[in-house]
């Protein structure tokens, strides 16, 4: 797949963030070539082009580092979450470092931050990334490297994921496992939950599950897949993820039981 890149510029480094723990949200990239086809992280930009195009683009917000520097010194102080509408370690990031550069920024001004990744580049950053300054997330869908290739095409691998949470464990930094989102019939059974929950369990990280979540276009860049694996799937999703469906009340149910047999600590998704 060819991914346009390009630059731009932004006018504010750290966004107000209405997500649980988190003070702010900073953004180095505006897209993301990891080309998750669940991501619903464009719905949240209201652009048609962009939300089918998802994947497809990334453009570096190449004056975040200055901008950064500028409201650190002026802004209250409150935990950052790096990031929360692009990867902040997708492969352009190994090139520019803009998010080394921001995660310096703040530890040094005294802001914690909580990073959330798909990316094994993070390990790169364990002289920066210590303990009682951040937290590091990392997102692991499902153990099948064939199926996260098919739904994750240009994240880590999700033994690379595991390992990454295994690193910074060790290291003392405290870690959390996202599961989700939890797709009907694709990585919902109770095999596949475990082996996820197992590598919480083993990097004694906290985890944290969400189900899928169907804002504008996420179907469409869904669809594919589904056909290729599931197609009877795409016309009864939508009554397969609603919250009191007997579907994911069953699978929320083998999560916790499974987090609860292995001793995990587990909570829902905002």
């Amino acid at each position: 797949m060819n991914i346009e890149y390009s630059n731009m510029n932004c006018k504010t480094a750290l966004s107000p963030s209405k997500l649980p723990g988190l003070r702010y949200s900073l953004n180095p990239y505006l897209g993301c070539e990891h080309s998750c086809v669940y991501c619903y992280s464009p719905s949240t930009l209201r652009d048609e082009w962009m939300g089918l195009n998802w994947g497809k683009f990334v453009r570096a917000k190449q004056n975040i580092v200055e901008v950064l520097a500028r409201e650190v010194k002026r802004k209250p102080n409150g935990t950052v979450g790096v990031s929360t509408v692009c990867d902040p370690y997708q492969p352009l990031e190994a090139k520019l470092e803009l998010t080394r550069k921001c995660i310096e920024l703040l530890s040094r001004h005294g802001f914690p931050v909580s990073i959330q990744t798909k990316s094994s580049l993070v390990l790169r950053d364990v002289d920066l990334i210590v303990p009682e300054k951040f937290d590091v997330g990392v997102t692991i869908t499902t153990m099948d490297r064939k199926l996260a290739k098919k739904i994750e095409p240009r994240a880590s691998p999700p033994e690379a994921r595991a390992q990454t949470l295994e690193e910074f464990s060790s290291r003392g930094v405290e870690t959390w496992l996202f599961l989700g989102p939890i797709i009907p019939e694709l990585n919902n059974s109770e095999d596949s939950l475990r082996q996820v929950i197992e590598v919480a369990h083993r990097t004694r990280s906290k985890l944290i599950c969400d189900r899928l979540n169907l804002r504008h276009w996420v179907l469409d860049r869904l669809t594919p897949v589904l056909k290729e694996e599931r197609p009877e799937l795409a016309e009864q999703l939508p009554d397969l993820i609603r919250e009191q469906s007997k579907s994911w009340r069953k699978v929320r149910s083998n999560v916790e039981s499974i987090c609860r047999e292995l001793g995990v600590g587990c909570e829902p998704a905002f």
